[in-house]
Formats: C-alpha cells, structure tokens, sequence
C-alpha cells in the first residue's frame, strides 16, 4: 500500500478566516510516485495574496508556489503531467497561458482550461490544479 506524505498541512479556518469554513486539507500529497498540489492561485505560501488585478502577477505566484510545494515532495516541474487552468475572465488567458507555458516549457503535460464564475476569494482571477508523477528509479 503506497505511503501518503502530506505536506504543509492546514485547516480552512486559518486561510480563509472570512469563511466558516473548518476543513483540514494541505498543500500537496504525494501518493507513492504521483504529487497532487492544492491549486495554487495568487495566495503565496505564507497566506498573502499578490498580484491583486493582475492575472499575469498571479500566475507567476501560482507557479513559483508550485516549484517549491513539487521540490518538497521530491519532485519538480519537468514532472508534471497534467494541469488544469481556472480563469475568472476569458480576457485573463492569454497572459496566465503565457505564464504558465514559460514555467512548462518543454514539459507538454495535458491541459484542461476553464472560464469560472468565481474563485475562493473574490481576489483571485486564476486558479491552477497540478498533478505530478515521479519517474521511477531504474
């Protein structure tokens, strides 16, 4: 049974204190060989939201959040294989595509794209779900 190691546990509580909301969750699993990360948005690992109005801004904190949750389960970017983009606005997908292509460059994971209504916070105008596999060891 492969082992899970969760790391930078939470609770919902905490991150979303405008909500009554009291859910523990963490910030990436990884399962065996496969890192699944929380989707990452324009709230950086210490809480703080950047880039507000700036989709762009909040891609390369999604990505940069990504890169070292990925690193901690002992995996990195060149690992990921599949994404899946949220967007509040139609408008935003050109400079989030382009933010997250210039992280992904030559990884080709599969891609899903997705025009929502809303996001956690009313802040957030991007949203990326990320899930990793871990080649094996030879």
């Amino acid at each position: 049974m492969p082992t899970h190691t969760r790391i930078r546990p939470f609770n919902t509580k905490d991150a979303y204190p405008e909500q009554s909301l009291d859910n523990d969750v963490c910030m990436a699993v990884r399962a065996g060989n496969t890192v699944y990360l929380r989707g990452q948005t324009a709230m950086d690992l210490d809480g703080q939201i950047v880039g507000i109005g700036d989709p762009a801004a909040q891609a390369e904190n999604a990505m940069r959040c990504a890169e070292i949750l990925l690193k901690e389960a002992g995996s990195d970017l060149s690992h990921v294989c599949k994404i899946v983009i949220y967007i509040t606005d139609r408008a935003y997908r050109e400079p989030v595509y382009r933010v997250i292509g210039k992280w992904l460059k030559g990884v080709y994971p599969v891609s899903t794209g997705i025009i929502v209504n809303g996001l956690a916070k009313p802040e957030y105008m991007m949203e990326i779900d990320i899930i990793a596999e871990i080649p094996a060891s030879p």
